[in-house]
């Protein structure tokens, strides 16, 4: 059976970006995976960045089994009471004036409706992005993605810019001390997109982390300083919070923690739990420019009931559970297990992030800073084999970074046992 399997595998499925993970992954509960062979497998990345709630969470599976017998999808005009709750909910946990809120599927199509707003909203057509963003796959998204291979594609929407990323592990515009001046750098990027510029700069999207970029932690003021530039431009702020939202970073948002409001909020991952819920969500008058001009975003998904009933289910558990104060108590916890482990292992070059959401730096030597991708892939492998699954970015010049994002509900026990995995295969590895 298992060789039918991967048999198959390999007869009929397009290869779609990196290499399979070499397990056949036959149920999940909480934070493990449990394979075909019987093998349970930590889960240190919560699925695709997503199960905040950890894999089939009782309350959400409750909430599927029952929506899906009243009513799972509907002519996309048509409005259900799980959807209006949803948009209600949304907007009661944000700041003014964010309050307009529409319903979709994946983080690729929150931000492609969110940049297709912004451009019909300012009658501008200029998308400002990280140099190591990642927003999609889809083709406004993908044009405001600069962390992925783009050649071989062709052209990509006209006016996409791209301005460096705040990485203070690796400066690009160091101060006297050698350490970031982001300031100067931010300038120095809205230099070069006003030198790029053909007037016509519509928005500005960004993620509070950048997670597939290396888990990057803009320095504390870089948001604000940001708003302020898309501010004396006429820009929109479009905040990215796909892994980010719904607790992930201790905060039920992560702009909270600077207090910055974007003018066009994307949520999906988190918000779903696991299952395909995104959400655009926007201010009432950019919402009433955009429908006088005729917003159109009309898909087979939108407002579909049976995800905006889960949706409403992961408000309910976060909310009841405290989970948002306790993804706070478990980084902190996740945190410190790292840090420890950068004091034993000179191959980890840094450590950062904000509660469940930490990024592991591995390097060659801390002085150099150079790339360490083949340890990065073969640590990756060896806690796969101790049972831990980890996810490494390895973009050229900047090393190889864990994506470390255990879901919500994972237990201090499960937090220890990965951190000590992890210690044992990063020792191993550098080693050998």
């Amino acid at each position: 059976m298992t060789d039918d399997f991967w048999r198959d595998a390999d007869a009929h499925l397009i290869r779609y970006g990196g290499i399979f993970t070499p397990e056949i992954i036959a149920s999940a509960e909480g934070s493990w995976l449990t394979t075909e062979s019987g093998r349970r497998i930590l889960d240190f990345t919560s699925g695709q960045m997503s199960a905040v709630l950890g894999h089939s969470h009782p309350d959400v599976v409750a909430t599927v089994r029952r929506q899906v017998g009243d009513l799972d999808h509907r002519f996309s005009g048509m409005l259900s009471r799980p959807v209006v709750d949803l948009a209600r909910r949304l907007s009661e946990s944000l700041p003014d004036p964010l309050s307009k809120v529409l319903l979709l599927t994946t983080g690729a199509e929150s931000n492609e409706a969110a940049i297709r707003m912004a451009k019909l909203v300012t009658g501008k057509h200029e998308i400002v992005s990280f140099a190591a963003s990642w927003h999609g796959m889809t083709q406004g998204a993908a044009a405001a993605t600069y962390s992925s291979k783009r050649a071989g594609y062709g052209p990509v929407a006209p006016g996409n810019l791209a301005i460096p990323t705040p990485n203070s592990y690796r400066p690009d515009v160091p101060d006297g001390d050698g350490q970031l001046d982001w300031r100067r750098q931010l300038d120095l990027g809205f230099s070069l997109v006003d030198a790029q510029s053909t007037g016509s700069l519509a928005a500005c999207i960004v993620e509070p982390i950048l997670s597939s970029g290396g888990v990057i932690v803009p320095p504390p003021g870089y948001l604000t300083a940001l708003a302020q530039q898309c501010r004396e431009r006429g820009m929109l702020l479009i905040l990215d919070e796909a892994q980010t939202g719904v607790g992930r970073t201790g905060l039920m948002y992560a702009f909270e923690r600077e207090g910055v409001v974007p003018d066009i909020l994307t949520l999906s991952k988190t918000l779903g739990a696991g299952l395909p819920l995104a959400a655009v969500i926007t201010s009432e008058s950019i919402e009433a420019i955009a429908h006088e001009r005729g917003f159109l975003f009309y898909t087979t998904h939108v407002s579909d009931p049976l995800v905006a009933a889960v949706g409403n289910t992961v408000l309910d558990v976060v909310e009841r559970d405290g989970l948002v104060s306790r993804a706070a108590v478990l980084g902190a916890r996740l945190h410190e297990g790292l840090v420890g482990l950068q004091s034993r292992h000179a191959a980890i070059g840094d450590v950062r992030g904000h509660g469940l959401m930490q990024g592991l730096e591995l390097v060659t030597d801390r002085e150099s800073k150079a790339p360490a991708d083949a340890l990065g892939a073969a640590v990756t492998t060896r806690c796969l084999e101790l049972g831990l699954h980890m996810n490494v970015v390895q973009i050229p010049g900047w090393g190889g970074t864990f994506r470390i994002a255990p879901p919500l509900t994972a237990s201090e026990e499960e937090i220890d046992l990965g951190v000590e995995i992890l210690d044992r295969a990063i020792g191993e590895c550098a080693t050998a």
